[in-house]
């Protein structure tokens, strides 16, 4: 079930995913760049790291500056001179509020509700993480961890209950189906569930035994995430992936604290070293 050995053509396409990986990575207000996560109280009150009293009845987030206090809203760049609100339903983001260094967008504040709560998180594009950032460090092309699976849909999405980077936030698992496949030197078969992307694409993510695990360089992060293409159908209905664990990735919550990051649900751990990748970052 596994792919060919891997020609000039198949390695470049992947150092082409590895630089486009880096260049998101670096991006002046990506993840990199979180320096706190913080909960909106009920009651007008300051905020770490930003200026403004900050504040929400549940339903809308509420931000009161004045002119003097230098913020200006991203989507528009107008000034913030008294009150603006925003709302937003569970799991969305927005980028909402900016100020500092000498075009007035060092910071961004994200405005995010996570768990049926309002928090923000600011972004600072000088960062030490980001400034000091030179790449992941990953482990070398490894063909035989390319893998072609079979894809098992559910009838329907299953809804399940997971934990997340913070723990103060629960998260939701909507698996649409299984990947079964085998992988080398192992006699029995993995299955793992996974989740649905835009045009049918699937993401599963998973722990494996290279974890934590000693030596540090050849670690990776608590948990990591692959994607696949749209699933194959042949002419029997059978469906198929390539399950590339060389594109495994590690989320947000391996590169700052700030992240509200899903785990994998309970069944999607592999007694096997993955030694495919992304490693856990040196940095963070």
């Amino acid at each position: 079930m596994n792919a060919p050995e891997p020609d000039e053509a198949q390695l470049k396409r992947w150092q082409r995913f590895r630089a486009n990986r880096e260049k998101a990575l670096a991006a002046p207000h990506g993840w990199l760049t979180l320096t706190s996560f913080q909960w909106l109280e009920t009651r007008p009150a300051a905020v770490e790291l930003a200026p403004g009293l900050w504040s929400t009845d549940g339903t809308t987030a509420t931000l009161t500056a004045a002119a003097e206090d230098g913020l200006t809203q991203v989507e528009t760049g107008g000034a913030v001179d008294g009150t603006i609100t925003a709302t937003l339903a569970d799991e969305e983001s927005l980028m909402w509020v900016q100020f500092g260094g000498a075009d007035g967008r060092q910071v961004v504040v994200e405005l995010a509700m996570r768990a049926d709560r309002y928090a923000i998180r600011t972004r600072d594009s000088a960062s030490p993480v980001l400034t000091g950032f030179d790449g992941v460090p990953t482990f070398d092309y490894n063909p035989e961890l390319v893998i072609e699976a079979e894809y098992k849909p559910y009838p329907e999405p299953v809804v399940i209950p997971i934990g997340t980077a913070n723990p103060l936030v629960d998260g939701v698992h909507y698996s649409v189906g299984e990947v079964v496949f085998r992988l080398p030197g192992k006699d029995h078969e993995f299955h793992l569930q996974a989740e649905e992307e835009k045009l049918g694409a699937l993401t599963v993510t998973f722990h494996d035994e290279t974890n934590g695990a000693a030596p540090p360089e050849q670690a990776t992060a608590e948990w990591r995430k692959v994607s696949t293409p749209r699933p194959r159908v042949d002419a029997l209905g059978n469906r198929t992936v390539i399950l590339d664990f060389n594109r495994a990735i590690n989320y947000p919550s391996a590169f700052t604290p700030y992240g509200t990051c899903p785990m994998p649900v309970k069944n999607n751990s592999l007694d096997y070293r993955i030694e495919a990748g992304e490693k856990e970052p040196a940095f963070f």
